[in-house]
């Protein structure tokens, strides 16, 4: 029977309680095969219950939870709402949900928990609705019903209260994913941390990707963040903002966050990347992304600070986002969001119309690959048993080096006051401080003549670093890290390039990114790949001359233009046909701020994205989006920022938008010249 006779509403409805109806153990399936029930996600339905063949009635409610009616036209309508594959939340026409008491009955609740999430399934027309957390399945009446015996019919209905959610604010037909030879047609997001929630201890940020309980749990305020929390003083330390004034607010209101500042806030809620989605995005590089200092810095933590730890999480996490939009879309595999493992399932997901996310990691402390004072922790049977379960994962790239040195090569170093926080894990990692000398041409930034900065922040943390620790002087000028591409990360980068991995050389000091790229050139591989502007522009066109892929990090407009411009420029410019964009999304990195001049030309809505939709601005709860003022203070201000980069190219406007929408295509056919 179709349930989903009703299109899904900005704000959906819902509420399911039951009082009277007592949940009992689930009993052992009978003749008939009980499959998980994926078809209710939105469905507004009354239930009628039955016992075998013999039916007992329409659930209605009554007092704090519900009877029977013989007449179905006094049953209560209840929406279903996805809570993940098979499973669902319940509410009634008042908005209640339907949540299974200590006490053994399900009752109506105003707030969603681990008790309002029901398992359901189904066989031969009637469903079973089984408590999650504690496996009760909604079973009799005042004991009038077998245990585990009772079934439910479902009908369609009217007058179900409204789930909230989020739309997209995107109308239109889209021009399909390929072209008529089978070429990606899209941009590239190659650089984006949509799993950080589930990083750095799972306990730093506010907000997730989606929740089961939807949007309400996913974007709900966070005291920790709030004035003078531990959250609002780690995101002032990393962000700027104001530790004295940090609303909490978030859905509906939203006044404090998200920002394009607010980096321990969410940026990247579901509904803000399908936004983007259908607005021309075709791949999205999720990095997962790990750090342990950071976590055993931050005094809250639900999971491990080990790198190999936290990037398992996130991958698992990763999928949960699939499988979340899987359940909002009708079950396994009719979601837009498809990890892809292979340039083959990328192109078989863009040929869906559909968004294919590759998956990359980017950590300091890769397969526990640390360095203590110049000596590697780790073997190269560490390196391949590493390699081996990311590939299980569908890892396709990685960062050899990130924020420290490692086993395998030296960072490329921060500037400015980052440089002193950073260089301080980097002590605090390797048991040294970055080594540096002067050079000339490409370098690795300047570093402060004095040690102010870093004697401050050696006060602020748990760092546990030994007493007397001399802060370090390095000459002036540009300065290059000493330390270049080791043994053991050679023999990484050769196993890499085998297994036709993605190499990132981007956060790789100077004299490590010229020697992996001197490995590359002498193989002949394409695979090598800068994505948000942490390279020097030697590399770039070192990069470009291979036939690898370059991105540029989504700054304000004019810096992006500026920069894919000086990148033409190079020598190799003339090679690109594809360029991507690296929003680094909740990777502790502001988005891009609103151009200076948008107040006198500014984006209008609703506008035309390349792709040919619709759109206008994004509303989130009682909160409206305009790139003019806000800048990319969440996701789905990215269908605006491409579109408003663009218009403001001037004469290059048709060469920006050809390389754009065909970003997806450059990065495919790299990644597949790798592979073969």
């Amino acid at each position: 029977m179709p349930l989903r006779s009703l299109a899904r509403p900005a704000l959906r409805t819902a509420c399911l309680a039951l009082l009277l109806v007592t949940a009992l153990p689930a009993a052992a399936p009978g003749a008939s095969s009980w499959a998980p029930a994926y078809e209710l996600d939105d469905a507004c339905v009354t239930l009628q219950a039955f016992n075998g063949s013999r039916p007992l009635g329409y659930l209605k409610r009554v007092a704090l939870g519900y009877g029977f009616t013989g007449t179905a036209s006094a049953a209560e309508p209840f929406r279903f709402d996805a809570a993940a594959l098979g499973r669902y939340t319940v509410r009634d026409s008042t908005g209640a949900y339907a949540y299974q008491s200590v006490i053994g009955f399900v009752m109506a609740g105003r707030g969603y928990g681990d008790r309002a999430d029901w398992t359901v399934s189904s066989a031969d027309g009637r469903y079973r609705l089984v408590s999650t957390a504690t496996g009760q399945q909604v079973g009799s009446f005042l004991g009038s019903v077998g245990a585990g015996s009772a079934t439910l019919a479902a009908s369609p209905a009217a007058g179900c209260s409204a789930v909230p959610d989020i739309g997209t604010q995107v109308t239109g037909a889209a021009v399909p994913g390929v072209d008529a030879d089978g070429r990606l047609v899209g941009w590239i997001d190659a650089h984006a941390h949509p799993t950080a929630a589930a990083g750095f201890g799972s306990n730093m940020r506010c907000g997730e990707v989606f929740a089961p309980g939807g949007v309400e749990v996913a974007l709900a305020g966070c005291p920790s963040h709030g004035t003078l929390g531990v959250g609002a003083l780690f995101e002032a330390i990393v962000g700027g903002t104001d530790v004295f004034n940090a609303p909490t607010d978030g859905w509906p209101t939203f006044g404090g966050w998200p920002q394009r500042d607010t980096l321990l806030h969410e940026q990247a809620y579901f509904r803000s990347i399908e936004r983007a989605w259908r607005s021309g995005e075709r791949v999205l590089n999720a990095l997962l992304v790990a750090n342990r200092i950071i976590c055993e810095i931050y005094p809250s933590r639900s999971t491990p600070c080990d790198e190999t730890t936290q990037i398992r999480v996130q991958a698992g996490y990763l999928r949960s986002i699939q499988d979340y939009v899987d359940a909002q879309s009708g079950g396994p595999g009719r979601g837009w969001f498809r990890l892809a493992a292979t340039p083959a399932e990328v192109r078989q997901i863009a040929a869906q119309g559909k968004l294919a996310v590759t998956i990359g990691v980017e950590s300091s402390e890769l397969f526990g690959c640390r360095e203590i004072r110049g000596v590697p922790q780790c073997t190269t049977a560490d390196v391949d048993a590493g390699l081996e379960e990311l590939r299980a994962m569908g890892v396709s790239g990685l960062y050899p080096v990130h924020k420290f040195d490692n086993a395998f090569g030296g960072t490329r170093f921060d500037s400015g006051l980052n440089a002193a926080a950073v260089n301080i894990g980097n002590l605090a990692s390797t048991g040294h401080w970055w080594a540096a000398d002067s050079c000339t041409g490409p370098a690795d930034n300047t570093q402060p003549l004095v040690s102010d900065d870093i004697v401050k922040l050696l006060s602020l943390g748990p760092l546990n670093l030994p007493p007397g620790t001399i802060a370090p002087v390095y000459p002036s000028g540009p300065v290059c890290n000493t330390r270049s591409l080791t043994p053991l990360g050679t023999y990484l980068i050769n196993r890499m390039m085998a297994l036709g991995m993605v190499i990132h050389v981007d956060h790789m000091g100077i004299r490590t990114a010229n020697a992996v790229l001197d490995l590359a050139e002498r193989a002949g591989y394409p695979g090598v790949v800068s994505v948000h502007s942490w390279s020097d522009r030697t590399i770039v066109n070192r990069i470009l001359g291979l036939g690898g892929f370059v991105a540029g990090y989504a700054d304000p407009v004019p810096g992006f233009l500026g920069e894919w411009r000086a990148n033409r420029a190079l020598a190799n410019g003339d090679r690109i046909d594809g360029y991507g964009v690296g929003s680094d999304v909740n990777g502790l990195g502001a988005q891009a701020r609103p151009r200076d001049n948008a107040g006198v030309d500014p984006l209008r809505y609703p506008f035309t994205a390349p792709n040919g939709t619709t759109v206008d601005r994004h509303v989130m709860g009682g909160r409206t989006f305009d790139l003019n003022t806000d800048g990319v203070a969440q996701y789905g201000l990215y269908a605006d920022w491409v579109t408003d980069l663009i218009q403001q190219a001037g004469s290059d406007a048709p060469l920006l938008r050809q390389h754009l929408m065909n970003g997806a295509e450059a990065y495919t056919a790299m990644w597949e010249r790798a592979r073969a």
